[in-house]
């Protein structure tokens, strides 16, 4: 089993949506409140391919929404990495703390995003970065707070795309069309 599907199949959907919310097998965002989703599934995964995710290291999960996705990323580097989710809504930081804890991967943690500021500059560099909220141009405060090497994947004006880090510089990729709900 590859280890996007193995991490899907560890960390059920249901978990992470609120109470009749909809149905989680469905392949279809489903609202959290706030005016913000539980990604569609079949997208998640794409983008979690994307990022390549390997055990050991440090990602930050921005947008982390209800959590879902920081506890699949949890799972992709293991005990021995580190996953800081970001949210900007008070109450789905509270929520998703909450489903992340029942997961039992205390390598994993979800924080309020600080005002005015786009990711966890401070706690960089990253070795992954997952951005679940759509701006209209790249942001480059995320890629500064890339590791070298370092992948980001984000969906940037309706495509979602891969920026990797090297030592040579920045090389920046499309992979499809997406809709997210907009990075504030």
């Amino acid at each position: 089993m590859d280890p996007v599907a193995a991490a899907f199949a560890a960390t059920g959907r249901a978990g992470f949506l609120p109470p009749g919310a909809g149905d989680p097998t469905l392949d279809a965002p489903i609202p959290i409140g706030h005016g913000q989703t539980n990604s569609q599934p079949s997208t998640v995964a794409a983008m979690l391919r994307l990022l390549d995710v390997r055990a050991g290291q440090r990602v930050l999960d921005v947008g982390s929404g209800s959590g879902w996705s920081t506890a699949l990323l949890a799972h992709l580097v293991g005990p021995t990495g580190v996953v800081t989710g970001v949210e900007i809504e008070p109450d789905l930081v509270e929520r998703g703390a909450r489903n992340l804890a029942a997961t039992g991967q205390p390598w994993a943690t979800i924080t309020a995003a600080l005002p005015g500021v786009l990711g966890l500059p401070d706690a960089g560099p990253y070795d992954r970065i997952l951005v679940s909220a759509m701006p209209r141009r790249l942001p480059q405060q995320l890629v500064d707070q890339l590791a070298t090497p370092g992948r980001l994947v984000i969906p940037v004006a309706g495509e979602m795309v891969l920026v990797e880090r090297h030592r040579g510089g920045t090389r920046t990729s499309r992979h499809g069309y997406y809709r997210f709900v907009p990075l504030r």
